[in-house]
């Protein structure tokens, strides 16, 4: 897979594997972890909020900007935000400085990628092979990451329940996560110094008006793209992975460590999904395979919370995963075929900024839901009925636009 990557190529890889590490390893005690310091679950629902809105105006400045002041400077700059985050929420339970750290920071609450670094990196990408190859590159970089959020989250349930073990204080156990989050946001910080010029736009291609957020001839498919992508990344919010983590703690008691051990497995069939995208994208068409393939995962996560017992919860939950993510890596390549390539970093961050904002406003109303044992299950048919409406908008309006995958 990585032979045909420049160096630059690999190090994005390195770098996609270290963070999504760092994205699943905090996600599963999160929540528990905030519980711990005393907030109320309505409390971390607007909180998670505030993160996701703090996250869509520092991604809406780093990324319309990466590709004239460059793009290896706002990755190092989006790295040095995750440290800052992670050292904040380690040290303090003062929810105003949460608050600010939530808004100014990088925290992924729902162990999916979040900030800056998505759209940067998919441009960077881009300009290391061929078009032909766009799906099957970015296929390869979503299945590094699942599988990278598999072991993290693997690592972060395991971490606190042999600390404990060892008798450090429940609290204590999960401060050590959230430290380890923020030694990872600086190993990011050191790895993108490594990046050559190379994944820069070329001078003769910047466009020097800093106007319609860095985009020109394609903004009207974009801003489509975007409105599409907002209503299902608003749905994809009330099911975050740290909500649906406390879900199966408050809900069959589960531990961290078995928490750990199921969106291990979760992660790990989400990444095998992604890589089966290229095939399934070559022989049906990229809009195809994002909409046919999510349809199905949708009506799985309504069923999750239908379920009579853990194991069967378990399963279903599984089978959803196994397909959820074939659309991502089709997404991505979409978007990067629908633009000039120096709109890239800017298309990218414009559709990631959309959906940062759908997530931003959903996890509040899910935290009301979870506060409630009689309406727990209501984020799971939420989430699943927004996104099948998704789905259904985006093949009436792009099933016809056609683009090599």
């Amino acid at each position: 897979m990585t032979a045909g990557l420049t160096r630059d190529g690999a190090i994005l890889f390195a770098t996609r594997i270290a963070r999504m590490f760092g994205y699943g390893f905090l996600s599963v005690v999160l929540v528990l972890y905030l519980t711990g310091l005393g907030l109320g679950e309505k409390t971390i629902g607007v909180l998670f909020s505030l993160t996701m809105l703090g996250d869509t105006v520092i991604s809406l400045l780093i990324t319309t900007t990466a590709d004239r002041i460059g793009r290896r400077r706002m990755l190092i700059l989006g790295a040095g935000l995750m440290l800052f985050a992670g050292v904040v929420f380690a040290f303090t339970s003062n929810i105003l400085l949460l608050i600010i750290a939530a808004i100014l920071g990088i925290i992924s609450p729902g162990g999916n990628e979040i900030g800056p670094f998505l759209p940067i990196e998919q441009a960077a990408l881009a300009h290391t092979c061929e078009d032909t190859r766009h799906t099957g590159v970015f296929a390869w970089y979503n299945l590094a990451g699942s599988f990278s959020t598999a072991f993290g989250a693997l690592a972060g349930g395991a971490l606190p329940h042999f600390l404990q073990l060892a008798g450090v204080s429940v609290p204590g156990s999960y401060r050590a996560v959230v430290l380890g989050y923020a030694a990872i946001g600086g190993a990011l910080a050191f790895m993108f110094t490594r990046l050559s010029g190379a994944i820069e736009t070329p001078p003769s291609e910047v466009r020097l008006p800093w106007t319609h957020m860095g985009l020109h001839k394609s903004r009207g498919i974009v801003l489509k793209l975007s409105a599409l992508f907002g209503l299902d990344a608003f749905a994809g919010g009330f099911a975050l992975q740290s909500i649906v983590a406390y879900w199966f703690h408050i809900r069959f008691g589960t531990g961290t460590a078995a928490l750990g051990g199921i969106f291990f497995a979760a992660n790990l069939l989400a990444g095998v999904s992604a890589l089966a995208a290229t095939w399934v994208a070559r022989h049906i068409g990229l809009v195809n395979t994002m909409v046919f393939t999510h349809l199905p995962s949708n009506i799985l996560l309504i069923l999750v919370p239908l379920m009579p017992d853990e194991r069967l919860a378990i399963i279903v939950l599984l089978l959803r995963f196994s397909i959820s993510q074939m659309d991502v890596p089709t997404r991505q390549a979409y978007t990067m075929a629908v633009v000039a390539p120096d709109e890239r970093s800017a298309a990218g961050g414009v559709t990631g900024i959309a959906r940062s904002v759908g997530t931003s406003l959903s996890p509040a109303l899910a935290g009301l839901c979870i506060a409630s044992p009689a309406l727990m299950g209501i984020p799971f048919f939420v989430a699943g009925g927004l996104k099948i409406i998704y789905d259904l908008l985006l093949y009436r309006r792009f099933g016809s636009v056609k683009k090599d995958s």
